[in-house]
């Protein structure tokens, strides 16, 4: 098992791996004043460096969030891996989502025009493009390529900066206000792709047919399993 290189950090405390992590490997310190985590990245530091003023716009709209630490030399990417503080809460289930839907609807609003993250793309600039973050789409079977095209034409709603991966067990309940971790999958894209978690009753079959598509493509070289499984039920919606 690769261990996170804690002393980039300037860190001596005992570590232990944390269970959920699908796409990453966690671990957290445990003796610490205050205890961090540490995550495997795939993410580049400027795909980090794109974060930070992103997650002060989430703080303002009313949600804890885990601000990146820098390594001693000053970097987000240390090494392969990031370190954040530890954010204790009580789980959120998935009929607690709609509870966010106006801190979500705050978020969209403030944070404004963003260029892009870097090496990023959206549901929309894969129509013409084959490749961005976790997506290529080289590697789809031709069948799904052309149906993730075809439901992410048909989600033609406004474009901004969302969370991409709104799911319950990337929220808690704290004191202070929910919290709103993994900010993994962030990404200028379809606002449509985290409201239709917040607010369900309003999301029409064409947002829903896209962001299925969506998580087959981001997920077929990650978790190719799921991916598969996810890809079977878009073919089932759209009659393919």
């Amino acid at each position: 098992m690769t261990l996170p290189p804690v002393h980039l950090w300037g860190i001596d405390a005992p570590i232990e791996p944390v269970g959920g992590g699908h796409r990453n490997a966690v671990f957290r310190t445990t003796e610490l004043k205050r205890d961090v985590v540490f995550k495997s990245t795939r993410r580049t530091e400027a795909q980090l460096r794109w974060l930070p003023p992103v997650l002060e716009v989430a703080e303002r709209a009313g949600f804890i969030v885990p601000q990146l630490i820098e390594t001693q030399d000053g970097r987000l990417n240390g090494d392969g891996w990031t370190c954040e503080p530890v954010i204790d809460g009580r789980p959120f289930l998935a009929e607690d989502l709609p509870q966010i839907a106006g801190h979500i609807d705050r978020f969209h609003s403030e944070v404004g025009q963003m260029d892009q993250r870097p090496g990023f793309a959206s549901s929309r600039d894969l129509l013409t493009v084959m490749d961005g973050g976790d997506v290529d789409l080289a590697a789809l079977p031709a069948d799904l390529l052309a149906l993730c095209r075809k439901a992410w034409t048909a989600c033609d709603g406004p474009l901004g900066v969302i969370h991409g991966d709104l799911a319950a067990g990337n929220l808690l309940h704290t004191p202070d206000g929910p919290a709103l971790l993994d900010w993994d999958e962030a990404r200028v894209d379809v606002l449509a792709f985290d409201t239709l978690r917040t607010r369900p009753a309003s999301a029409t079959a064409a947002e829903k047919t896209a962001a299925l598509a969506w998580e087959a493509a981001c997920s077929w070289l990650i978790e190719p399993d799921h991916a598969q499984i996810v890809a079977r039920v878009l073919k089932a919606r759209m009659g393919a």
